[in-house]
């Protein structure tokens, strides 16, 4: 049965799947450079995570199918709010859903995170997202620190001690 569950599982990551289960950080790995990000925000500009050098940013990788993420999504929506004024930059980043989607989930959930839209997948790809929603915490010298695989609390205690030495001046 193991073998069948596993030949399953490897038949769906490539597709996206999302996750339900209790999470832990993972470091990034110490040799992996931080991918390149530059994608269209919905509304009409391009946001190049570059650009954003000397802040703290989270990367939530999503998609309006994955019920873990749509959950997920106040807590980041009100960390964004509380934590402005450490320079955290929350992006949602959208994997390869329609426009016609993402503009039903906005006007349902009254997001007002930047929505990035990842249309091909490829920035998915290139961060090794492949389980939803995942996130990933980029430091203020813009070197990725750690993902996180599934949804979290953002606002609870084990996401705080995540995030402290993220947010923390120089």
């Amino acid at each position: 049965m193991r073998r069948r569950e596993a030949l399953a599982a490897a038949l769906l990551l490539p597709m996206g799947v999302c996750a339900a289960d209790a999470v832990v950080p993972t470091p990034w790995p110490a040799g992996r450079a931080t991918p390149a990000l530059k994608l269209p925000v919905w509304g009409g500009s391009v946001q190049d995570v570059a650009s954003l050098r000397g802040r703290p940013v989270l990367l939530n990788f999503w998609a309006s199918w994955c019920p873990p993420c749509v959950e997920e999504m106040p807590t980041l929506e009100l960390l964004a709010t509380r934590h402005q004024a450490d320079g955290l930059e929350v992006l949602a980043v959208n994997f390869r859903e329609t426009d016609a989607t993402v503009r039903r989930f906005i006007a349902q959930t009254g997001l007002t995170l930047p929505v990035l839209r990842d249309r091909d997948g490829a920035t998915a790809k290139a961060f090794g997202v492949r389980i939803f929603p995942s996130t990933i915490a980029i430091g203020r010298d813009g070197r990725a620190q750690f993902t996180v695989t599934g949804e979290v609390d953002w606002l609870g205690a084990e996401a705080r001690r995540w995030l402290d030495p993220l947010l923390a001046t120089r």
